[in-house]
C-alpha cells in the first residue's frame, strides 16, 4: 500500500510539477482576460479612456407623433475608451446619446436609459446618469 503512494506521487514527478505550473498559468491568464480591466495583457498597456461632458440627449420618436417629448436630464457625460490615435481624432459630435420613444402613448415618472453609440474602434464605457426622465405632453 506504501509502495502504491509513494508511485502515485514520485512516480513522473517532474511532468506532473510542469503540468500543474501550466494550469495555474492558464487560469490565472483566463482569469486576467475575463476580469475586464481596460489593460491589454500582451502590450502590458492601459487602454487609454476618456469622458466627454455636456452630450445632448436625442430623442426618437415616431413620425406619426408630432409631441414635444423632453428628458431631464437633457445632457449626460460619456466615458469612452479605444485607442490614443482614434481618441485624439474623435470630437463630442461624433457620439449619439438617443432615448427610443417610440411606441410611448403616455407615462408619469417614465425613465429610459439611454443608448449611447460610438464611432468603429471607440468602445462606450458609461454614461452619466445612465437613464433619464421622460416627460410627455399630453396627447392633443
Amino acid at each position: 500500500m506504501i509502495a502504491f503512494l509513494r508511485d502515485l506521487i514520485f512516480r513522473d514527478f517532474w511532468l506532473k510539477l510542469f503540468s500543474l505550473a501550466l494550469a495555474v498559468l492558464i487560469w490565472v491568464t483566463v482569469s486576467f482576460a475575463q476580469s475586464g480591466e481596460g489593460r491589454n495583457f500582451f502590450a502590458n498597456r492601459a487602454i487609454p479612456e476618456q469622458t466627454y461632458y455636456n452630450i445632448p440627449v436625442l430623442v426618437m420618436s415616431s413620425a406619426a407623433d408630432v409631441r414635444s417629448f423632453r428628458v431631464n436630464p437633457s445632457e449626460v457625460e460619456v466615458t469612452v475608451r479605444g485607442e490614443t490615435k482614434l481618441l485624439h481624432g474623435l470630437q463630442a459630435k461624433d457620439i449619439r446619446a438617443l432615448v427610443d420613444l417610440t411606441d410611448i402613448e403616455s407615462a408619469r415618472g417614465l425613465h429610459k436609459r439611454i443608448e449611447v453609440t460610438t464611432p468603429p474602434g471607440v468602445t462606450f464605457v458609461q454614461a452619466v446618469p445612465d437613464e433619464v426622465e421622460v416627460i410627455v405632453p399630453p396627447k392633443r
